[in-house]
């Protein structure tokens, strides 16, 4: 997380500021204020607001101290996924744009919350002897034994792997167990207000449901005394005044148990509503297969004495047939897979950008997001350079970093790389740094870090997705003198002749032989010296590559010996 320091100074800029984080954080500020102050605190808040005062808004009305609660939510009965990263690095980049809003003066916090009291539905078939765990079907997860042997339950077992998984990433929050939550009496005093209000409760949840179901709902899942099993059966009876519910037991009978200290867990929607109430929730995002859950879920918390908390909705991510990405069917791009060709930074840029509209999440969109970010983040640091006296707030990079993006990138693009990779057929790091190391006198792996990282990424990218699907073809009679003229042109370039010189030489020629559009000059040399129809700037290309090399290459090509 960045400094205070970084975060303030900025408020009068995130008042006017574009990007969706800090429509968001607005949206929160006028919440707390809301919720939390009367009207003449209100005036008075809001001049102070006006003036950036906020340090002296929190000291002048303590109610402003009180931490500002944003959530994510987590189902432990599977491994972290692309979508709990994307939750929580979108929701941290409206936590940063809420504390650059408020001069970083108004206490936040994040709870990361594992619903780890849920039953268990099925046993996955991606663990050790997944025949063990057959008899702890519908037991609390935080019940069921781990099939790693590694913690005390799998639903441990699990919820170490999402703090690992968040970590990893430098997030920072706080974990919250809803075992924990039930059992230490965290809970109780919203469940007894839920037992009170039973009637309400169903009142708003019963029109939800088929009319089976409507007769049999009931909010409450009581945990069976005899089995352990978390039970979907009907309420027989409500005894507000003993805080109990009653129910028939199919291994027990007719049962009494509390509503609190965890003998009962609270069905979806009223959980939901549960869990805002009791921690007094102010953030949660969801998708957008949610929306109607959020509404019904928010009805609940106002019935339970709370507030439904601030938040929107995100579209979902789509696989390469625009179908929606289920983790069941296993299409669509895993975090796993991003991560084996590109930077965990450029998949937060791709979570930033337009998170309101369907996105393709499929491994082409990699290479692409991995250079937008570079690009963005060249932009923000050359605005430094040019001794811009505002902070870029409103891009990408400043949101991928939280406020505080390195004042480095990369010189070389992943295209680029790709394109170098491919034709030199390089195999490791060390043939690529062969290159590069002349292309950028006195680079390292050290002095470029993240270059080096990209050319690991670009390395496994083309194993994986471009040698297989390579295509050569022979030029045409036009692309042929084309490309001759193109030979003797750097021929001629002088032996300190940089990109840009050559890129020049390379549209002259491409004008010269008529190409139009003159893109097709550039697809030509791709598809011909390549094998593939894109790529970056080709006179970077041959500036890395080395004319000598590029020559040998267009000689081949006109051979017919690359696409034999």
């Amino acid at each position: 997380m960045s400094s205070q320091s970084t975060l303030q100074g900025l408020s009068t800029q995130a008042r006017d500021a574009k990007s969706w984080p800090f429509e968001q954080a607005r949206l929160l500020l006028e919440r707390i204020t809301r919720l939390r102050l009367n009207g003449a605190e209100r005036d008075l808040a809001a001049t102070l607001f006006a003036r950036g005062e906020f340090a002296q808004a929190v000291q002048t009305l303590p109610a402003l101290g009180k931490p500002v609660l944003f959530e994510t939510g987590y189902g432990p009965s599977g491994l972290p996924h692309v979508g709990t990263f994307g939750e929580v690095a979108r929701t941290t980049m409206v936590r940063t744009a809420f504390r650059a809003l408020t001069e970083d003066a108004l206490p936040t916090r994040l709870i990361a919350f594992s619903d780890d009291m849920d039953g268990l539905r099925k046993v996955p078939g991606n663990i050790p002897n997944p025949e063990s765990l057959e008899p702890y079907l519908e037991m609390p997860l935080t019940v069921v034994p781990d099939p790693f042997g590694t913690h005390e339950s799998f639903g441990a077992h699990n919820n170490a792997r999402l703090r690992a998984f968040l970590d990893s990433f430098g997030f920072e929050y706080e974990f919250y167990s809803a075992t924990q939550c039930y059992r230490s009496g965290q809970f109780d005093a919203v469940l007894l207000r839920a037992l009170a209000r039973h009637d309400e409760l169903l009142k708003v949840l019963l029109p939800t449901f088929r009319e089976e179901r409507q007769a049999t709902y009931s909010p409450f899942l009581p945990i069976s005394p005899k089995t352990g099993k978390v039970l979907q059966v009907p309420t027989l009876s409500y005894n507000v005044d003993a805080g109990t519910i009653t129910f028939d037991d199919p291994d027990g009978g007719p049962t009494e148990v509390p509503v609190t200290g965890g003998a009962v867990k609270m069905q979806w929607y009223a959980d939901w509503a549960t869990r805002w109430a009791a921690l007094g929730v102010d953030y949660e995002m969801a998708g957008k297969d949610l929306i109607e859950s959020v509404k019904l879920s928010g009805r609940l918390t106002r019935i339970l004495g709370g507030e439904a908390p601030e938040g929107f909705n995100y579209e979902l991510f789509l696989d390469e047939h625009n179908q929606k990405i289920s983790k069941t069917k296993g299409n669509g791009f895993s975090m796993e897979e991003w991560l084996r060709y590109a930077t965990p930074e450029s998949l937060a840029y791709y979570m930033f950008q337009s998170p309101r509209s369907s996105k393709r999440l499929y491994f082409d969109v990699a290479p692409k997001a991995a250079d937008e970010y570079l690009q963005q983040l060249e932009a923000f640091n050359r605005k430094k350079v040019e001794g811009s006296n505002e902070t870029q707030i409103d891009n990408p990079a400043w949101h991928v970093h939280r406020g505080a993006p390195p004042e480095h990138g990369s010189p070389v693009t992943f295209a680029l790389l790709l394109n170098l990779v491919s034709a030199a057929d390089a195999s490791t790091k060390e043939i690529l740094w062969g290159f590069l190391s002349r292309y950028l006198p006195g680079a390292t792996p050290a002095s470029e870090p993240l270059l080096d990282h990209l050319a690991g990424y670009a390395i496994n990218y083309y194993e994986d997705f471009v040698r297989p699907s390579k295509v050569f073809r022979a030029p045409t009679d036009q692309e042929r003198a084309a490309i001759l003229a193109l030979a003797a042109k750097l021929k001629a370039l002088p032996a300190d002749a940089d990109a840009e010189a050559i890129q020049n030489e390379v549209f002259e020629v491409g004008k010269a032989a008529g190409f139009e559009p003159l893109r097709a000059w550039f697809s030509a040399l791709y598809e011909v010296l390549l094998g593939q129809s894109q790529g970056p700037r080709f006179g970077s290309f041959v500036a890395i590559f080395g004319v000598e090399r590029t020559l040998a290459l267009i000689e081949k090509a006109l051979a017919g010996e690359l696409s034999a």
